[in-house]
C-alpha cells in the first residue's frame, strides 16, 4: 500500500471530545516519561558514570574525586539524573503523542512540511548535545583545573560537588543542543512568512554577532568554548540561507511551470472556440 498523507478531519469534533483526546495524549506522555523514569533510575549509577567522564578524562590519571556536602545531597543527584536520562529515552514516545494530536487539524500540506522539522529538531539536538560532551566539556574542565596550584604555602585543589557538576553538565547538553535548532526556527519563521532570505542576508552581522553573544553567555567564561559553539551556529545559520535559496528556486520553478500550463490551456480554449 502506497503511504500518503490523508488531508484534514472535517468533522466537527465538540470541544469536550478535544479535551478528551487531549487528556489521553497527556496520560501516554506521562506513562511513558514514567517507565523510562523508573529503568534510568535503576541505571542511574551507570548513567551518572558517563556524564562524569569528560571530567574524569580533564584530571590526571589516578587523581580527582566528587564530593557531596550534604547528607540528601548524592540522592537527589540519582533522581535528576534518571529525570534527565528518562526525558531522551520518552522523548519519541511524547513527541509522536504531541503530532498524533496536533495532526488531524492539520492539512496534508501543511503535514507534509511539518514533518521535516520533526525529524531534523532530534538530530540536530543530539549534534549540539554530542559537541557539548566530546568537546567543549572536556576542553574547559581541563582548562579549569589548570588552575590548581599552590599559592602562599596553600595547596588549591579543585573539589566539584556533584550536584554543583551535574548542573552544569545538563547546562552544557541542553543548551547546546537547544543552539543547534537555529535552523529549524529559522525555516519555521520563514514558512510562517515572518522572515525572509533577503531579511537574513542583509543581517547577516547582527546574526553572527549575536551567536557570538549567545556563545558567550552558554559556555563557560573561555575563549575556547565560546568559539567552538560560535563557529558551529555560524556554519549553521550559513546553510539555512543555503536550504532558503534551494527552496526558493523550487518555488520559481514550479510557478512559472504552473503559468505555463495555464497559459497553455488558455490556448487551447482559444484554438478550440475559433
Amino acid at each position: 500500500m502506497v503511504f500518503r498523507i490523508s488531508d484534514i478531519d472535517e468533522t466537527q469534533t465538540p470541544l469536550l471530545e478535544h479535551l478528551i483526546e487531549l487528556r489521553k495524549r497527556l496520560v501516554r506522555s506521562f506513562l511513558a516519561l514514567a517507565v523510562a523514569f523508573g529503568v534510568c533510575l535503576y541505571f542511574s549509577s551507570d548513567i551518572f558514570a558517563l556524564l562524569v567522564r569528560p571530567l574524569a578524562s580533564a584530571f590526571p590519571p589516578g587523581q580527582g574525586k566528587l564530593i557531596y556536602t550534604k547528607l540528601y545531597e548524592a540522592f537527589f543527584v540519582d533522581i535528576k539524573v534518571a529525570l534527565f536520562a528518562a526525558f531522551f529515552v520518552s522523548f519519541p514516545i511524547i513527541a509522536n503523542q504531541l503530532w498524533a494530536f496536533v495532526a488531524p487539524g492539520l492539512y496534508a500540506k501543511e503535514k507534509k512540511a511539518f514533518l521535516p522539522f520533526l525529524l531534523a529538531t532530534p538530530i540536530l539536538f543530539a549534534m549540539g548535545a554530542s559537541l557539548a560532551y566530546f568537546v567543549v566539556m572536556p576542553t574547559a574542565f581541563k582548562y579549569f583545573l589548570g588552575f590548581q596550584h599552590t599559592s602562599a604555602g596553600l595547596q588549591q585543589e579543585a573539589l566539584p560537588a556533584m550536584g554543583d557538576y551535574l548542573d552544569l553538565v545538563m547546562r552544557f547538553i541542553f543548551c547546546f543542543g537547544a543552539a543547534f535548532l537555529m535552523p529549524v526556527l529559522l525555516l519555521l519563521l520563514q514558512r510562517a512568512g515572518l522572515v525572509t532570505r533577503a531579511q537574513l542576508v542583509g543581517a547577516r552581522r547582527y546574526v553572527i554577532v549575536g551567536n557570538c553573544i549567545i556563545a558567550a553567555v552558554i559556555t563557560p567564561p573561555d575563549v575556547v568554548s565560546m568559539i567552538t559553539l560560535a563557529i558551529p551556529l555560524v556554519l549553521l545559520f550559513e546553510i539555512t540561507l543555503l536550504i532558503m535559496r534551494i527552496g526558493e528556486k523550487r518555488a520559481s520553478r514550479a510557478a512559472l511551470k504552473a503559468r505555463e500550463s495555464a497559459n497553455s490551456d488558455d490556448e487551447r480554449t482559444e484554438e478550440a472556440a475559433e
